[in-house]
């Protein structure tokens, strides 16, 4: 194919300034980008500015705004519950309440079901310490050897010990440790942990019940402020796919975590083990934490193996088998399940895993998933904000060979 050929500002007797009369492709048309960066550093500085404030106001007004954060993502998880009561004709108010009510029960059941056999493990921990201490024993006496040589060369290497102080008795009792005042403070702490807790259950399912009841009543409302129709259609496509994409996300992971769940309860039990379903819950829960929840799973069931099942090797199936069970579900069916929706960048993931867990606790860790598919699901949208939504993309997985 033959291209016409640009005028050059090298040609003899040729106006550079000059607009080319003959070649209207010498001045393109100037496409604007997608994803455009700001150029002003003021820009910059002012939204860092923001983020570290919002950050900041997150971090100091925990008590407030994780329930509001989590009463959202839990009407996002209803919604489809919320959606089918309203085709029968249920009056949202009494269908509101019907959730609540729901999903308390399934909360007390669940409670109910796991404190028997939890206070039982409870009970048995403190007889079992001498067995699991002499399995740790066993396995980590290479690890020991290794480190007394170690030490060993040290002392030939290094300085001595300083001698004790003078007027000190080496056979002197120790000092009192405060045991009393330190079950006090345990005490003290344990109370002040149930009341937080009590408070923020409260408060959320307090705020989640008026979210469900308000339906799509603040997105009638954002429209009805914007100034422009593309602004209202915006914003109303920014919320059905927010509420599509995570309420999708929310109900698979609930799912393929109860199989989980299901699959490890079962593995215990081929194993011998008691409670199995004790074991099984215990995976739902913990799979809801990407990478940190999973890596606790495996410390929790080489504890239960060391402390239940002999011979030694047969101690570590369960944490084996809780591996593969893991690795099937996340590296297989949970990416063919959700690679059509999104894809987040695994190292923006963990981090955002660390920096909420520092925020949050355990349910800042729960909640950083959802918080940053939402985060990536505005910034696709919003175009000044573009360039960050794929920043925070991850790589696209082909779902064909």
């Amino acid at each position: 194919m033959n291209h016409p050929a640009s005028p050059s500002v090298f040609s003899e007797g040729l106006d550079p300034a000059a607009p080319s009369v003959a070649d209207p492709s010498a001045t393109p048309p100037v496409i604007e980008s997608d994803m455009p960066l700001p150029q002003d550093p003021r820009v910059v500085f002012q939204g860092g500015l923001f983020f570290l404030a919002l950050l900041a106001c997150a971090y100091f007004s925990k008590p407030v705004i994780l329930p509001i954060v989590l009463a959202f993502i839990l009407k996002l998880l209803l919604q489809p519950v919320m959606r089918l009561l309203e085709r029968v004709r249920v009056p949202r108010v009494l269908a509101s309440l019907a959730v609540i009510i729901l999903l308390l029960g399934l909360l007390y059941g669940f409670g109910r079901m796991l404190s028997g056999p939890a206070a039982d493990w409870a009970k048995r921990l403190p007889e079992g310490l001498p067995r699991l201490q002499q399995r740790v024993r066993v396995v980590s006496a290479p690890i020991d050897s290794l480190n007394h040589w170690i030490s060993h060369a040290k002392t030939l290497v290094g300085p001595t010990a300083a001698p004790p102080a003078s007027g000190a008795s080496p056979n002197a009792p120790p000092p009192s440790t405060g045991v009393e005042a330190t079950a006090g403070d345990l005490q003290t702490s344990l109370l002040s942990g149930i009341q937080t807790f009590a408070s923020e259950f409260f408060t959320t399912f307090l705020v989640l019940f008026f979210l469900l009841m308000s339906g799509d009543t603040f997105l009638r409302r954002l429209v009805e402020v914007m100034p422009r129709f593309r602004d209202k259609r915006q914003a109303v496509d920014i919320s059905q796919q927010v509420e599509a994409d995570i309420s999708s996300y929310l109900v698979t992971i609930t799912i393929m975590n109860a199989l989980v769940g299901m699959a490890t309860g079962l593995a215990m039990w081929s194993l011998g083990l008691e409670n199995a379903v004790l074991w099984g819950c215990v995976a739902f829960v913990l799979n809801y934490v990407p990478i940190l929840g999973p890596l606790t799973g495996l410390v929790i069931f080489l504890a239960v193996g060391m402390l239940s099942l002999d011979p030694l090797w047969k101690a570590f199936m369960p944490m084996t088998l809780y591996a593969v069970i893991h690795v099937l579900e996340g590296e297989t069916f949970t990416p063919m399940l959700l690679a059509r929706r999104f894809t987040l960048n695994p190292v923006l993931v963990i981090v955002a895993l660390l920096f909420w867990d520092w925020m949050w606790g355990i349910p800042g860790a729960i909640l950083a998933v959802p918080m940053l598919a939402i985060t990536k699901i505005v910034c696709d949208r919003i175009r000044p904000l573009a360039a960050f939504g794929h920043f925070l993309e991850g790589e696209k997985q082909s779902l064909e060979p």
